[in-house]
């Protein structure tokens, strides 16, 4: 008798399988039922017709993961069908497979936007800002001066002398930074695509290359974050960190002013900042 298991997942790929297109794909002929053919998926797949079979029928026993991942893209699945597909033959989650990202959905930016007094933003695995609001660019750093390969908070730490200037405890906040930055690169499956990065700044920096060499690995940041800024002196904000829904490598970073009167300063700062480039 099969089990629930590889029944569940024999019901996912008949299910799958009927709603693709024959004739998008380049497959002709009649059919008294719509969907691929089992011979098409397998062929698409580049396994044998008899072991697809064998799946869609409950035995067989569990596929490797190169063949879930044949077939997923066989029968165009979409990355949570292929995590569910995932947990349905083998009981977990596929390995994170990381894919860069250039910019953000717009309902990202509105949620951003939507933080007047305090500064947000979203940063990938290999930590580069793809997205930003007002607050962070007068407050921290204005990333649309500058070109898209600069936008790397790591890179900005370790090669911006304006950046060290900033921070009360450079050498603390930077020696934190490289292990959360190892622990976010190995967690999103970007262990390979950050090694570039890692040898330029190794290069740069004296400070990076000791501190990677460390091998710590740090998950969480400090709760504070304090900064010495033009306009606004020296002030304290705390910092938060959410993952984006679906997407385990981006973040949404949060810092929140701890004085009331320097977050009405920061609104003004945005309002007027809106108004001039309104005008």
């Amino acid at each position: 008798m099969p089990d629930t298991g590889q029944t569940s997942l024999a019901a996912f790929l008949k299910g799958r399988r009927s709603r693709l297109d024959p004739a998008a794909l380049g497959f002709a002929g009649r059919r008294r039922t719509p969907g691929l053919r089992r011979e098409e998926v397998a062929q698409r797949a580049n396994i044998s017709t008899t072991w697809y079979t064998w799946l869609e029928q409950g035995r067989g026993g569990a596929p490797s993961a190169d063949v879930l991942n044949r077939i997923a893209k066989a029968l165009m699945l979409t990355e949570p069908e292929r995590e569910h597909m995932y947990m349905l033959a083998l009981g977990r989650l596929p390995e994170v497979r990381y894919t860069s990202v250039d910019g953000i959905a717009p309902r990202l930016q509105r949620v951003l936007d939507l933080f007047e007094t305090s500064p947000a933003m979203i940063k990938t695995a290999t930590w580069q800002i793809v997205g930003w609001n007002r607050a962070a660019a007068l407050v921290l750093t204005d990333y649309s001066k500058l070109p898209p390969n600069e936008r790397n908070l790591l890179r900005f730490l370790f090669s911006n002398p304006e950046m060290r200037k900033k921070q009360h405890d450079w050498e603390g906040l930077a020696r934190f930074a490289v292990g959360s930055f190892r622990a976010h690169a190995i967690r999103a499956g970007a262990a390979s695509e950050v090694s570039e990065l890692v040898e330029e700044l190794s290069r740069l920096s004296p400070e990076f290359a000791s501190f990677w060499r460390e091998n710590e690995i740090i998950s969480k940041m400090p709760g504070v974050k304090q900064i010495r800024h033009s306009t606004l002196g020296d002030i304290q904000l705390e910092y938060s960190s959410f993952a984006v829904d679906g997407r385990p490598d981006l973040d949404m970073i949060v810092y929140n002013p701890l004085d009331e009167s320097v977050a009405e300063r920061i609104r003004m700062m945005v309002r007027k900042n809106a108004a001039l480039e309104a005008a």
